[in-house]
């Protein structure tokens, strides 16, 4: 008999983009959104219940109060979806640890990296599991790129490029409140477009190379004087193994919607994706150049969703879904292998840090060392 997940979700409420993605995702792995607190606003969070389908008495109006209830129902939860701005990911997580509850969590872990250094030293005194939804970690050509480059297929890696630009805050400043926190420190932390959109960027840099970043030299900016946190950077990168690489980050690029890719080159070849091809891998041997797709013959990887998953981000939300659950379920070994775990939220936030302070003192190159 098949035991169905029980999760709730803490954030995406009314106006949220990443809520519903988080609700059809999991439902596609199999688990059950059953209660939640989606908005601080009672009324927003009763509307957003009413929305997923979920029973007012199970739409609690704080954190607290969900996993004091939730732990006293045979029926309750087993798993906590935290959709927040980042400066309630560890107060969310910490409840959900007290509480024996596994996590998924929207990236960065935290708000700072002390935050996530706090975080991670309760994960291990407790006994929940905990996956970060880097979205792009999850694409099946993104992961046959991982198993290709680990497989020696393009030999030892010389250059990475990863690229990520968006339009969403090109235009002048706007009281939007679903996007105006990640410009506040107060609920974003001490990174914008570097926190925001850089850490995966970042991210996907590691996990397809498969080889951690040791230095970085970072050039960060913001438009205007009103904003106090970057909408644009440049960093530089130096990998362990001697690659070299660039990571470029945006958020003021007009006309770019979710323009992000990377390359690979290596010394026998190169890798090539993007985001708006996001069946399609570009394997460059010699000179030779082939297209891979999901529905190719010897695909290294496997492929746990149908051909043809486009660019959506449900798909890879599911995959995240499924894997957690069966990390859950007694393949611990999926985390911080192939699901990001908290090591890849520690790393990212002490990218986001070292980044933002190599910037602000014209530092130059700086380690990503602990």
């Amino acid at each position: 008999m098949i035991v169905r997940r029980r999760l709730a979700m803490v954030g995406g409420g009314p106006g949220s983009f990443i809520g519903g993605i988080h609700r059809l995702g999991a439902q596609i792995a199999g688990i059950d959104l059953v209660a939640g607190v989606f908005s601080g606003n009672r009324d927003k969070s009763l509307e957003a219940a009413r929305g997923y389908g979920i029973a007012p008495d199970r739409c609690y109006p704080t954190a607290e109060a969900l996993f004091a209830a939730e732990s006293a129902r045979a029926d309750g939860i087993d798993m906590v979806a935290i959709a927040t701005p980042n400066h309630l990911h560890l107060p969310v997580a910490l409840q959900a640890i007290a509480a024996g509850v596994d996590i998924i969590s929207d990236k960065p872990a935290t708000a700072t990296l002390a935050e996530v250094l706090l975080l991670r030293d309760a994960l291990a005194k407790g006994d929940s599991r905990y996956a970060l939804t880097f979205t792009y970690s999850a694409y099946p050509m993104v992961r046959e790129a991982r198993a290709r480059i680990a497989a020696g297929e393009i030999g030892a890696v010389r250059k990475t490029i990863v690229t990520y630009a968006q339009g969403t805050l090109a235009g002048p400043a706007r009281p939007d409140a679903v996007r105006s926190w990640r410009t506040d420190p107060a609920q974003a932390g001490v990174g914008g477009c570097v926190s925001d959109i850089g850490t995966h960027a970042f991210n996907l840099a590691e996990y397809v190379t498969g080889t951690p970043v040791t230095a970085i030299c970072a050039d960060l900016g913001s438009q205007g004087d009103e904003r106090l946190l970057d909408d644009d950077c440049t960093v530089l990168l130096r990998f362990g193994g001697g690659g070299r690489g660039a990571l470029i980050a945006s958020q003021i690029a007009f006309g770019e919607r979710n323009a992000l890719s990377f390359q690979v080159y290596g010394d026998r070849g190169a890798l090539h994706w993007h985001f708006d091809q996001a069946d399609m891998l570009r394997l460059v041997r010699g000179g030779d150049t082939s297209l891979l797709t999901p529905a190719s013959a010897g695909l290294l990887a496997p492929t746990p969703v149908p051909r043809g998953i486009g660019n959506g981000l449900i798909a890879p939300f599911a995959i995240l879904y499924r894997d957690f659950a069966e990390a859950c379920a007694g393949k611990p070994e999926l985390i911080d292998n192939m699901l990001p775990g908290i090591e890849a939220g520690v790393r990212s936030m002490r990218f986001v840090e070292r980044a933002v302070a190599s910037s602000a003192d014209g530092a130059g190159w700086v380690t990503l060392d602990g």
